[in-house]
């Protein structure tokens, strides 16, 4: 009778574990751009309310992540914050070529705490950023590596304001190390993305570096080579959706691609 019990019992487990939604039983891992995080976070959670997929994120720098993927990390998804680090993993066969496309774009803003008596900068040609810095220093992303780094060099390059600014430069390991350097109130200034500035309010936009002043922000997205996940797909065609797009906006994210549903 025990045994005519247990195996009645095993035979009901089963059935209900057939009858789960696979999905529900899966994950995803995904490893995306710091500067990501906040919207990100939210559409994760969207996919995951729609399809029972969990999504497990890692964020940093996409130098980092680039080279954590090169090392055999485990991951599905990539998603960088410019289109070096993509065409670096590409040309070494760390994504699927085919699954890739450009999803977002962004700005590049000036911030100070936010307290600080700097306002309305007008940022062009010969603008003097050290100046403005006064005697303290700049906030950036590693300007070598890190994308937030690289169009703020870039800028700073364009407008004739890296000689001097450049020894002013404390660079941080990604861009959201540099918006905690300004809302901490460590350093006076620093430059970060538009979105980044908007999910902070212990600092302050005091200005906008001009369009043409660096290459336009982009993040594009792809399947890891070696990923076998079957939600792959779903998950990048839900993040061109309208449903992701609303998101993305509400951040203040520029949705580079027309929506699929």
């Amino acid at each position: 009778m025990l045994l005519r019990i247990l195996a009645s019992v095993a035979l009901l487990v089963a059935v209900a574990a057939a009858r789960q939604p696979a999905a529900a039983r899966e994950t995803l891992t995904v490893f995306a751009a710091a500067s990501l995080k906040n919207a990100l976070d939210d559409a994760n959670d969207a996919f995951t309310s729609a399809t029972g997929v969990t999504i497990t994120a890692s964020y940093a720098a996409s130098s980092a992540l680039t080279k954590q993927i090169e090392q055999g990390a485990p991951a599905d998804v990539f998603i960088s914050a410019d289109l070096q680090w993509m065409d670096y993993a590409n040309e070494h066969k760390l994504i699927k070529s085919d699954t890739r496309f450009n999803l977002l774009g962004n700005r590049l803003v000036l911030i100070a705490p936010k307290d600080s008596k700097i306002s309305d900068v007008t940022i062009s040609q010969g603008f003097d950023l050290a100046k403005l810095a006064e005697g303290g220093r700049i906030a950036v992303a590693d300007v070598l590596a890190v994308p937030a780094g690289k169009y703020a060099k870039a800028a700073l390059e364009k407008l004739g304001s890296w000689t001097t600014a450049e020894p002013k430069l404390a660079q941080a390991e990604n861009v959201r190390a540099t918006l905690a350097f300004v809302a901490r109130s460590e350093m006076p200034i620093g430059i970060v993305y538009e979105t980044d500035a908007k999910i902070e309010p212990k600092v302050k936009i005091v200005g906008t570096f001009p369009d043409g002043s660096y290459p336009p922000v982009t993040y594009p997205v792809a399947a890891i080579a070696e990923s076998k996940n079957g939600n792959v797909t779903r998950y990048l065609t839900f993040l061109r959706s309208n449903p992701a797009k609303a998101i993305f906006d509400k951040y203040g994210f520029s949705f580079l691609i027309k929506p699929v549903s």
